[in-house]
């Protein structure tokens, strides 16, 4: 039931469900947006650049060990979201976790850094004096680092579901599009200032411009802490700096609007039950599972890509030092153009055939990457992954939409993101397990490449699930 006491004069009230009439302040709105500005910073920095290649080339461990990192710390996000979920939707407030999930977050990647510079002997790439000169990770240096990683990462993922609740309490439901587009837009932008603002605390250079003078990087490496040896481990406390900084708006301007102070007790166990009645739901629905089970298999392949291609690069790749910094930095440009293209694909083919293209797309990239002799057609490949990478974010929500009753989207939405969330689970830990498995017989470059070809496997077979979902826009459009 809503109280209608707590709810202003810019909404309408209808049982349980708030709809927005207004907008909210433009600077609360730009707060908003600047998040996404911030959290793709930690994203590039940590999820996919810098972490994984430190702690595999540089320090000696396993790519095993990687892996069940990232594996573990996504378990923790299909426990608890839920119940967090379920309280936060209770009680109508969305800021206290993005806050807590983003402080969390911050803290674990700056203490990434202090214990990969106290702990562990100073080794890797761009390091300036190094201690030794072979290390292999492991014992209490390897739980710290690795522990703080997972909670690093489990509260990054933990505040997104938060923060995209916050979204609809900001504008009406018109103009979710172009609030959601303005933080796209700026996480794009936050991938790419976010490197170059940290590149230099790893090797004195910026990508693309050179090395600086030796004052400049005096002068950082004396202003943050815990950087003045360089190398990867030595991006870590500038990047949980900057991920905190530009979150500051959000936790200054933004607030929860229509917040419920009566709620005495939340019956979070409810939430799980919740997910098993989605799913069971879902075959109530043509083709509702079968995307969903897609959606699980494609997921699953994007994120362990993703999370492992500058490791790919380093070591299968034989890429220079620094340049695969330079790599995703570049490749962040046809992200951004292709995202707003296949956007227009969208409306005018409609989504599953954008979903499919797209799909397949990655099939033969992927393939295209296993095959490659040398960096020049591994940057093409890599310019190929950047123009569809925003596609299946562009097509499948809307897609999902025409599988399922519209009063049903918040539940099926909701059930999406968890399983996208479970999908981390797997990928890593066939990757890692592929790589340390055959790498010591078959060769790096072999082992890798082996790896491509099982996240390959997981594309294909989500290509096969999604050719047989019904295409129910053009009907839709027609009613």
């Amino acid at each position: 039931m809503t109280h209608t006491a707590d709810i202003p004069a810019n909404v309408l009230a209808n049982q349980s469900e708030i709809v927005v009439t207004t907008r909210a302040p433009f600077r609360e709105r730009l707060s908003w947006a600047l998040y996404d500005f911030s959290n793709t910073i930690f994203s590039m920095n940590i999820a996919t650049l810098f972490f994984a290649v430190w702690l595999v080339k540089d320090v000696g461990a396993s790519n095993t060990m990687a892996a069940v990192a990232t594996s573990v710390s996504s378990v923790l996000v299909v426990l608890s979201i839920p119940v967090f979920g379920a309280i936060s939707d209770a009680t109508r407030r969305r800021k206290p976790w993005v806050v807590g999930f983003t402080l969390v977050a911050v803290i674990m990647t700056a203490i990434m850094g202090i214990v990969g510079q106290t702990m562990v002997p100073l080794i890797g790439e761009a390091v300036i004096n190094p201690t030794v000169t072979t290390y292999a990770l492991a014992g209490l240096p390897a739980l710290a680092i690795l522990s703080a990683f997972v909670l690093a990462n489990w509260a990054y993922q933990g505040a997104m579901p938060f923060y995209n609740a916050m979204m609809f309490e900001l504008v009406p439901s018109n103009e979710l599009g172009r609030l959601s587009g303005l933080g796209t837009a700026l996480g794009y932008v936050g991938s790419i200032v976010g490197v170059l603002l940290v590149s230099p605390f790893f090797n004195g250079a910026l990508p693309v411009v050179g090395v600086l003078p030796d004052t400049a990087t005096t002068f950082l490496h004396s202003i943050v802490p815990f950087t003045r040896h360089a190398g990867r481990v030595s991006t870590f406390v500038p990047t949980a700096f900057l991920f905190l900084l530009f979150s500051l708006p959000l936790f200054i301007f933004c607030r929860d609007h229509y917040a419920r102070r009566d709620v005495k007790r939340v019956e979070w166990r409810e939430a799980f039950r919740g997910v098993a009645e989605t799913l069971r739901d879902s075959r109530r629905y043509p083709g509702a599972l079968r995307f969903l089970l897609a959606s699980f298999l494609y997921q699953d392949a994007i994120g362990t890509i993703i999370g492992f291609m500058a490791l790919y690069a380093v070591k299968a790749m034989g890429f220079a030092e620094g340049a695969e910094i330079t790599l995703f930095i570049v490749l962040t440009i046809p992200a951004a153009i292709g995202s707003y293209f296949l956007g227009k694909v969208v409306d005018r083919k409609g989504p599953k055939k954008t979903l499919v293209f797209t799909v397949a797309s990655w099939v033969i990239l992927l393939i295209a990457m296993i095959v490659v002799p040398n960096q020049l057609l591994f940057w093409l490949v890599g310019a190929g992954i950047g123009l569809i990478f925003g596609g299946v974010a562009t097509a499948e929500r809307p897609l999902l939409l025409t599988l399922i009753p519209e009063a049903e989207a918040a539940r099926f939405f909701s059930l999406m993101v968890l399983s996208s969330r479970a999908a981390a689970i797997a990928g890593p830990l066939i990757w890692g397990f592929t790589v340390d498995g055959l790498e010591p017989s078959m060769g790096t470059g072999f082992a890798y490449r082996a790896a491509v070809v099982t996240v390959t496997i997981s594309m294909l077979l989500s290509l096969i699930l999604l050719w047989k979902v019904p295409d129910k826009w053009r009907e839709q459009l027609e009613v």
